[in-house]
């Protein structure tokens, strides 16, 4: 075996730990460009061993979800668009996308030469045999989801994934009679042959003389100077332009079959695209990309737009510009859109705009309240294949130089180009071969679903060429679990699509995250996407009734059992830190009063971007400032104060954090964004350092304390008058700010007995709405990931936090809007690492403890015999006293479509690696009371919502307060042996 600490995927982890790399840069907001997924190793995060493992060094695993549900479904879909245009081009029937503006595709083409294009339609006994190599990597969305993605055809040319399938690592071959079977298949199924390789007429042309080939084909293997006589199938990627005449010859009196169809081939042989990618390697994906229309991954594979646009100029003649190709609008989509992330939101009303204006414009019509230029993740071209715009790496002068390009008119080409997974400082693709054929029976072309997995490839950021990549294999896993679930199950009575086999992929993938330790049945069921009516013991005895035989249903409902203990925990109901000081009526009202004043008092425009200089808006502001300074000291006066009356001074501290609002484009328009670059102000975060006994670690604890701008307000469409007004905030997110501001006499104390284990951050995020969208948690995570975070108190005194490790995060966005009354649900929902769950399941104990508490605090004197309560129909009037309410508090993880974290700040620290939970009410994207003038205290629920602030501060005091030997360990901790 290879040097298993400097080859394979190792390879990737060279420039481990990354915080050098990350001086320089900033994280940039995502509505302006949507970054890599980080897979296989976050930048704070460990390797992943869902991906990797350490006896399998060349491998790179694959889910039965990601194959079953993703790239199956998506290779067939794409298969078909592409076979299509494929078969059409041999039968000489219009092939645009392919043959491109007036023919130019393929003159020059050595792969589909005049003498293929004149026999086009009359190609004796072709099957149109295709063996394409796809590009393929996972792209994030708005919507937080990581799906598959297709990017076109291979770079590395039609051959190199074909033969690397037949290898499992670099010197490794497969087995012989699986490589020997894919060949006799494919005879068997395209001409009807059922004979032995050899004597079936089965040979192979190498395409060179130095191609390197698998060990078994030598006794098929042929060159030019043979007579090809007996040769009835024969295998070649050269272009058809360099073949020998006899076999040109045999070809067209349709005596000998060319393995692929030549017109397959046709991708990589465009002088057009060719030309282009001298200057961008990537473009060798666009030819094939073209074929596919833009799809957004649900059930399938995400396929990004690509196509061609035109602006009125004299050099170009339109009537030579093949219509159907031309791409002029877009369907705009961001995170705030109401919808869920299961369902799919181009098939749902969005807005549309031209694609200069969506690329460029930063016009307050054109961003309407959610959107931003999106130029950096795109690349264009002109009609001459000349780079304009490589948007990733584009400077913001660049950008301004092409959009006056543009405007000047003429003939472009362009794809939406989203950055495929990074591992490390690696961009990772897999090429994979996607067989096809013309069924003779069916009269249509068949993409079957072969065993050729191709290879991954993975980049460093510094080969801008593409030219040394570090090659792995992908490794499809065939757990029968998880391809029973996918299978095996009725989905006529699911809520949405897989419900049944999310639930128990959930259960066996958290039941792996802990080290395979089983998980308890309480937990178990708020980890699994069961439906409202059901715990755990009736799911798992519907189970057999639900499959599509009841044995295996039994089977699956054993399989269960196994992972999660046969009895439930007793909860220690005298086991809490802090419900003395939260499950009291006086708690309840300070809640209440500081989210009141936070929301209707003095502070009044409350977003970022205030206030925005356009007519519509100015006319409706009170007054023509930004409120967040005056509200952000207000909060450190706060923190202050309750530092000073714990006699803590000196050793708990707050403060803030400063940085200035990057963006690539100007918004000017923007007056907080025009007073930062101007030099009168600066965004900020807020924190506050509450010591435990080990200060090397930290558990923070946040919100965000900026407000949205109100969609009511704005909307035309119904009502609105066009102004950009700060929405009051009662619910988002003041009833998490106000949490903060109660937790910090609580720490304190805490801290001052000692039972602090590690220190408590609070952090007052800036930025979370839009235009800044998360400035205040890009900002914090970088500062983290670079070991430069400095707390300043003021001007002269300034703290260095850099040597701290976060140990994890608890992000609360509306925290007491409680729509579902009958069921008081809220949402503890991870990010995708072991950690994050790991805090998750902390929030369900704390959670579980509350409740075992609420029976016996509901029969004291001041609440027994009471009901629930009701909200309030005044700002001004508090609710009436009423009992503890119990909370169910469910983990949705990355697979729950109900998950909201994609929506938060929380996005951002997950994607950094750092473990997150978020806390949030359970989210109803139908209601009014978000982002609009219903955002105030009619709409705030005070019993479920202080319970939810208990739980929240319960949880973060248990997780900084447990010993270090409590601690969860990463079970692969990356060290020396391993970097090599």
């Amino acid at each position: 075996m290879e040097n298993n600490n400097k080859s394979g995927w190792r390879q990737l982890l060279v420039d481990y730990p990354l915080h050098n790399h990350y001086k320089e840069i900033h994280i940039p907001a995502y509505s302006e460009f949507m970054p890599s997924p980080k897979i296989g190793l976050s930048p704070y995060g460990d390797i992943d061993y869902s991906i990797f493992s350490d006896d399998d060094t060349f491998g790179w695993k694959i889910s039965e979800m990601e194959e079953e549900m993703e790239l199956k479904p998506g290779m067939n879909d794409i298969g078909k668009i592409l076979l299509k245009q494929i078969h059409n081009l041999g039968m000489g029937l219009p092939a645009h996308h392919i043959s491109g503006h007036a023919n130019q595709n393929l003159i020059n083409n050595p792969y589909w030469t005049q003498e293929l294009s004149a026999r086009a339609g009359n190609l004796k006994n072709e099957k149109y045999v295709c063996l394409l190599p796809l590009m393929l990597s996972k792209t994030q969305d708005d919507k937080g989801r990581v799906t598959w993605t297709y990017f076109g055809s291979s770079i590395h040319g039609p051959e190199t994934a074909f033969w690397k399938s037949f290898y499992s690592s670099p010197e490794k071959e497969i087995p012989e009679f699986e490589a020997i079977e894919f060949f006799t298949t494919l005879l068997k199924k395209v001409y009807k042959i059922s004979e032995p390789l050899f004597q079936s007429g089965f040979r192979i042309l190498p395409t060179t003389s130095s191609t390197q080939l698998p060990e078994f084909t030598k006794p098929y293997l042929i060159n030019d100077n043979s007579s090809f006589e007996g040769v009835k199938f024969l295998l070649t990627f050269r272009p058809f332009s360099l073949l020998p005449q006899i076999v040109k010859e045999k070809y067209f009196s349709g005596e000998l079959a060319l393995l692929p169809f030549p017109g397959s081939l046709v991708f990589w042989g465009m002088p057009t695209y060719e030309h282009l990618a001298k200057q961008l390697p990537l473009a060798r994906q666009i030819p094939m990309q073209n074929l596919t229309p833009r799809h957004r991954g649900r059930g399938s594979m995400r396929v990004t737009q690509t196509g061609w646009i035109y602006e009125p100029h004299p050099d170009v003649d339109i009537s030579k510009v093949h219509q159907h190709l031309l791409h002029d609008n877009y369907h705009r989509t961001h995170r705030w859109q109401r919808i869920n992330r299961h369902e799919d939101e181009l098939a749902m009303p969005t807005r549309i705009s031209g694609i200069i204006k969506t690329l460029f414009s930063t016009e307050l019509n054109s961003l309407g309240l959610y959107d931003k230029p999106m130029a950096r993740n795109s690349q264009l071209w002109t009609k001459d294949f000349e780079l304009l715009l490589d948007g990733p790496n584009a400077s913001k002068h660049k950008f301004v130089e092409v959009e006056k390009h543009l405007l000047e008119g003429g003939l472009f080409g362009y794809r939406f180009f989203y950055p495929p997974m990074q591992t490390g400082l690696h961009f990772v693709y897999w090429h994979r071969p996607l067989f096809g054929y013309f069924s003779d029976e069916k009269n249509e072309m068949i993409v079957e679903n072969c065993k050729l997995n191709g290879y991954i490839t993975a980049y460093h950021k510094d080969d801008t060429k593409y030219e040394n990549p570090v090659n792995l294999w992908p490794r499809i896993q065939q757990r029968k679990t998880h391809l029973t679930a996918i299978h095996d199950f009725d989905y006529k009575h699911d809520h949405y699509l897989h419900q049944n086999a999310l639930s128990i992929i959930s259960l066996f993938e958290g039941w792996e995250l802990f080290g395979k330790k089983s998980l308890t049945r309480c937990f178990a069921q708020r980890l699994a996407h069961l439906a409202k009516h059901k715990n755990i013991n009736i799911w798992l005895g519907d189970l057999p009734n639900m499959a599509k035989d009841k044995e295996t249903g039994e089977w699956m409902k054993n399989e269960i059992e196994k992972i999660i203990q046969s009895e439930e925990n007793k909860i220690d109901s005298n086991e809490s830190l802090t419900f003395s000081y939260t499950a009291n009526r006086k708690f309840e009202e300070n809640w209440w009063n500081d989210i009141r004043y936070l929301a209707h008092g003095e502070f009044i425009n409350k977003d970022n971007a205030d206030c925005i200089q356009d007519e519509d808006t100015q006319k409706k502001l009170s007054h023509h400032h930004r409120d967040l300074e005056k509200l952000g000291d207000y909060l450190i006066e706060r923190h202050r104060k309750a530092i000073k009356d714990a006699g803590m001074e000196g050793f708990a501290y707050c403060g803030e954090l400063p940085f200035k609002w990057q963006t690539d484009f100007d918004f000017s328009l923007f007056g907080g964004w025009k007073l930062d670059h101007e030099g009168h102000t600066y965004e900020r975060d807020i924190l506050v350092v509450i010591p435990g006994k080990n200060r090397n670690e930290a558990v923070v604890f946040g919100d965000h304390y900026d407000t949205a701008y109100m969609e009511d307000v704005y909307n035309k469409d119904v009502g609105g008058s066009g102004a950009r007004i700060s929405a009051n905030g009662a619910d988002d997110n003041f009833s998490a700010t106000t949490t903060l501001l109660l937790a910090v006499p609580i720490y304190l104390k805490l801290a001052k007995e000692g039972k602090l284990e590690r220190d408590i951050w609070l952090i007052h995020l800036t930025g979370e709405e839009f235009p800044s969208d998360c400035m205040g948690a890009r900002n914090f995570c970088l500062k983290i990931l670079q070991n430069s975070l400095q707390l300043h108190l003021d001007k002269e005194n300034i703290i260095d936090l850099s040597n701290t490790e976060v140990k994890g995060v608890y992000v609360m966005d509306m925290i007491g809007h409680n729509n579902h009354k009958n069921s008081d649900v809220f949402q503890a929902s991870p990010g995708k690492s072991a950690e994050s769950l790991h805090l998750a399941k902390w929030a369900h104990r704390v959670n579980m403890n509350w409740n075992a508490h609420t029976h016996k605090w509901n029969q004291i004197s001041e609440r027994v015999h009471l009901e629930r309560g009701k909200r309030t129909t005044s700002e001004n009037e508090i609710p009436q006293i009423a009992k503890f309410l119990s909370l169910e508090g469910d983990v949705r993880n990355h697979l729950d479509p109900y998950s909201s974290l994609f929506n938060t700040d929380g996005q951002i620290f997950s994607d950094a690696g750092i473990p997150v939970v978020l806390f949030m009410e359970n989210y109803d994207i139908s209601r009014t009371g978000y982002h609009d003038t219903h955002d105030t205290m009619e709409n705030i629920d005070l019993d479920y919502g202080s319970a939810f602030a208990a739980i929240c501060i319960e949880t973060v005091a248990q997780v900084a307060s447990i010993s270090p030997e409590q601690m969860w360990k990463r079970e692969h901790k990356i060290n020396n042996e391993i970097l090599g």
